[in-house]
């Protein structure tokens, strides 16, 4: 089953159409507005506007030299970042999205790797930049700073007045590479995933056909740009006439979304949590949370009715959130399904996407007619998803099919074909499909957990109800080698503590009597699931676990950490 239809969507087969489309529909609309925080302005970009930008820049791209080049953009969320990556997308260039989190070696390695020509960054990343052109191991021929690019546009300006169309009328091979993104992990294992433009103007129509992207929405762009989801996301944005805005830090969040009467937000489920858990703080804080949970009792028992009075019922909550917050994206890890029931029940749409790099990235989604806690939605509209080699539990391989599917892995030809098999993309990820047609997914294969009967854990799902626990911050299931039985694993789990739950309601307590107060809520986990599930160890910290920069944990790093290797 694949996913209904909601709207009516034009199809485009690159990013340029779908660009130009907006600007001539939306021409007025602001694409974008930025601020200035030293004179505390602000500079709005319309859609016409965007599009003359991007073909300035692109005109100068050109004259420098870069036709058929490609180029690496690094720095956080901006209006510059997505005026190079247009530009390199409209002219064919290869884009290079890069982690501006990279450590230097990292980044170094993926700038030789990627063999990029050119580079696009963030003046806070300039010293690291300045290392790596000492170090003159790189294809790197020209170091352009953002801050720069409006010295390009006005040069590229001058030369489209004078007559170069160069640029501008450059025919695009939506079928060849235009994207080499980094899949997360450490550099030397990561994968440089090959997109085309038709992976991602699908995916975005895709995006169109089932989520309520609405040209009098505001989004505010969280989520890394050089994440796909991101970037995709943000192109999805643009093809439904929304304005984009940037967020001043996390911190800043609640100031943002009142400032800017956020409607729509694309986040990782880490930062949706700790909204949500913000919010209830202050409900639990000013003594109301019984009385918000008869509201939502009553309020849910006339939605059956057809009678939603959510968004009147919770006005107070939802100001709290710039009041105009309508719909939050969650992608990038799976989402718990209690915060985003929490959500719904408050009157704010949660949707989630599944979907990796390799697939540009949405493969499967829900949206505000289907959703179903647990669930990651149903296979989107250009998508056939099947599940392979199952166990006695319906549990296998999720492959899938569809114009959205990566060229493959660059200069990984055996790491291709492992994956890329008679057109279906093996993902890797364990999951199942219920008598709806909505997929769920158990795990990943490579993070599955065999015991010596032969029985399967998957590690997330016991992770999701540990992280639920007041006290935890965050949590890692795994099997710790049994030193009694050395063909067997114990069941374990890695838990660090949220200091300022400890702090707030157990401050009398030493980290020993709070592992006697986790382990306790454990036991009580365990009676839910069967005896071969029960997790029969448990370490306690309060030092962050090992993670990629989109937030994974490195499970593999933090076992050698464990058991001291």
């Amino acid at each position: 089953m694949k996913s209904d239809v909601n709207f009516e969507a034009q199809e485009f087969k690159n990013v340029k159409e779908i660009i130009c489309y907006s600007a001539e529909k939306y021409g007025e609309n602001i694409a974008f507005t930025i601020k200035n925080k030293e004179t505390k302005t602000y500079t709005d970009i319309t859609y016409k506007r965007l599009l003359e930008q991007v073909n300035c820049l692109g005109t100068e791209f050109f004259s420098m030299g870069l036709k058929g080049k490609r180029i690496a953009v690094i720095g956080k969320n901006r209006y510059e970042w997505a005026l190079t990556h247009l530009a390199n997308l409209f002219g064919g260039i290869v884009s290079v999205p890069l982690d501006k989190d990279l450590q230097l070696d990292e980044l170094e390695n993926s700038l030789i790797r990627s063999k990029a020509d050119a580079i696009v960054y963030d003046s806070k990343l300039s010293d690291c930049i300045e290392k790596i052109k000492e170090k003159d191991t790189t294809n790197i021929t020209q170091y352009i700073d953002m801050d720069s690019l409006k010295e390009l546009i006005k040069k590229g300006s001058e030369k489209l007045e004078k007559g170069n169309r160069d640029f501008v009328d450059y025919k695009i091979d939506e079928n060849s590479m235009n994207i080499l993104l980094f899949t997360s992990g450490t550099t030397s294992k990561s994968k440089a995933v090959m997109l085309s433009q038709r992976n991602v103007a699908s995916n975005v129509y895709a995006l169109q056909c089932v989520e309520d992207g609405r040209s009098t929405d505001t989004n505010i762009a969280f989520l890394p740009f050089h994440h796909i989801f991101g970037s995709t996301c943000l192109i999805w944005t643009l093809a439904c006439g929304m304005r984009n805005v940037f967020p001043d830090g996390l911190k800043y969040i609640k100031q943002n979304l009142k400032e800017y009467k956020v409607s729509i937000f694309v986040g990782v489920p880490l930062l949706i949590e700790s909204i949500y858990k913000t919010i209830m703080k202050e409900v639990e804080k000013q003594g109301k949370t019984k009385k918000i949970k008869m509201a939502i009792k009553i309020s849910n028992f006339l939605l059956k009715f057809h009678i939603d009075i959510r968004r009147k019922l919770f006005k107070q909550i939802l100001e709290a959130l710039g009041g105009k917050l309508r719909m939050v994206v969650s992608g990038g890890a799976p989402a718990d399904s209690v915060i985003s029931k929490g959500f719904n029940d408050l009157g704010l749409v949660v949707v989630q996407g599944y979907g990796l790099t390799e697939t540009a990235p949405v493969i499967a989604a829900e949206d505000f007619k289907h959703i179903k806690y647990g669930s990651v939605g149903r296979p989107m509209v250009q998508n056939t998803i099947e599940i392979v080699n199952k166990d006695e539990d319906g549990i296998g391989e999720i492959r899938v099919k569809g114009p959205n599917i990566m060229l493959g892995y660059y200069e990984m030809e055996e790491e291709t074909k492992n994956v890329l098999k008679d057109g279906w993309f093996y993902t890797g990820d364990l999951g199942y499909f219920d008598e709806d047609g909505y997929l769920y997914i158990t795990g990943r294969n490579k993070n599955m957990i065999v015991l010596k009967n032969g029985k399967k854990i998957f590690p997330e799902e016991l992770e999701a109800l540990v992280n639920r626990l007041e006290l935890v911050e965050e949590s890692m299931v795994f099997g710790m080698p049994d030193e009694e039985d050395k063909n067997n694993v114990k069941l374990s789990v890695k838990i660090v503590y949220n200091e300022e739950v400890a702090k707030q309601k157990y401050q009398d307590k030493t980290e020993e009597e709070l592992y006697k107060i986790i382990w306790e809520q454990i036991k009580e986990i365990n009676t839910t699931f069967p005896q071969y599930k029960h997790i029969k160890n448990m370490i306690l910290t309060k030092e962050e676990l090992i993670k990629t920069t989109t937030k994974k944990v490195k499970r593999q790093e933090e076992m050698k950490k464990i058991l001291g290797k």
